[in-house]
């Protein structure tokens, strides 16, 4: 996923310029205008949620603060493609209606929607209080509803003393607030109008913090109970879940053959650079010739997770995932090397011993540095 330059836009008397996100598929969003925006506060030691009456007043900074965060959940190897539940849903009833979107009706919308998730909030200590902005969005995939659940997070200053002459300072917790544009939100939702044509409905970010009891309702919360969705697989979800079971299998099936797991590995790279669709028996195929077992193994593994015998593959996410590699070798050598230089035999070479051992040689080196 790479920036492209754009023209310089204007919104409400200001002038920024509009990133554009360069990605190799149709169904993502490329570009960005806010319309409107509302926040409400959902905090769960609270009886009831406090909504708000009015929608926001995009100034420079706050227009500024909400399209960092869009632009960054929108260009998050984490956003998937989702599809709406068939059961009836408040969610999707709310939203069904585009034309309320960008009307005076909009207002009661986003309270709707604060309802809602404050009801499933209230039924789960575990779940983190929050601002909850919804924002009507005009992208070049159409009008879109955007969901954002903004966790709390603790403010800081400082106080400054003179005592004997002498200043110290001191940390203020100043109170809550929401998370800075730096920040990564864990749950948001980009939802698309309702029609029956759609291949999928809404994209979502749905992250879940790893908890002591894996059974807890609040970890599925967001997309099972109040959105009524389910994930649909696209190329850059498919690429990005081969490649990571494609390595979870060999760093737990291959532990002591080096050799054997750096032919995996380079067989599976060059099928992912070569080629548009990948097969997985193919791949399997061409690793495990003369080891049938072990190569149905590795293609019911890999299928395991939710994935079809041939992947479009996603070019730009593996020129992305492949554009450095790291080398973790035993269990104290780390190595960062580009994929030029890995694939140099002048600069680096991989030779085989032929008992299971492999040699790495870093070669012709005129300088280098300590860090």
């Amino acid at each position: 996923m790479v920036y492209e330059n754009n023209e310089v836009q204007e919104k409400n008397g200001w002038k920024y310029k509009e990133q554009k996100l360069a990605i190799d598929t149709g169904d993502r969003v490329n570009d960005v205008n806010i319309q409107q925006a509302i926040v409400h506060v959902l905090d769960n030691n609270g009886v009831e949620p406090i909504l708000n009456n009015y929608t926001e007043e995009l100034t420079e900074d706050t227009y500024k603060f909400l399209y960092k965060h869009m632009e960054k959940l929108l260009k998050s190897d984490d956003l998937k493609f989702a599809v709406f539940n068939e059961e009836r849903n408040i969610v999707k009833e709310t939203v069904k209606d585009c034309r309320e979107w960008i009307s005076d009706d909009f207002v009661e919308l986003s309270q709707e929607l604060a309802k809602q998730l404050f009801c499933i909030m209230k039924s789960n200590v575990n779940i983190e209080p929050a601002y909850l902005v919804v924002s009507c969005l005009i992208t070049d995939q159409g009008p879109l509803i955007a969901i954002l659940k903004m966790d709390y997070t603790d403010r800081f200053s400082h106080s400054i003393e003179f005592i004997e002459n002498k200043v110290g300072i001191k940390l203020v917790k100043e109170g809550i607030g929401l998370p800075s544009s730096s920040s990564k939100i864990q749950k948001a939702a980009f939802i698309k109008p309702i029609r029956e044509n759609n291949k999928f409905d809404l994209w979502i970010i749905d992250k879940k913090k790893r908890i002591k009891d894996d059974e807890d309702y609040g970890a599925n919360y967001f997309s099972n109970s109040f959105l009524g969705c389910y994930e649909v697989m696209d190329n850059r979800t498919a690429t990005k879940t081969f490649m990571n079971a494609a390595e979870i299998w060999t760093r737990s099936n291959v532990t002591e053959d080096a050799a054997k797991a750096e032919e995996i590995r380079s067989a599976t790279k060059e099928e992912l650079e070569v080629k548009d669709v990948i097969n997985i028996d193919g791949i399997a195929d061409k690793i495990f010739k003369e080891e049938p077992k072990v190569k149905e193994e590795f293609s019911t593994f890999v299928k395991g997770h939710g994935l079809e015998d041939e992947i479009k593959v996603d070019k730009r996410y593996v020129e992305k995932k492949l554009k450095r590699v790291r080398l973790k070798v035993d269990t104290d050598i780390d190595l960062y090397i580009s994929q030029e230089a890995y694939k140099d035999p002048s600069k680096f070479e991989i030779k085989r011993n032929g008992d299971g051992s492999i040699n790495m040689t870093i070669k012709h080196v005129i300088n280098y540095i300590e860090k």
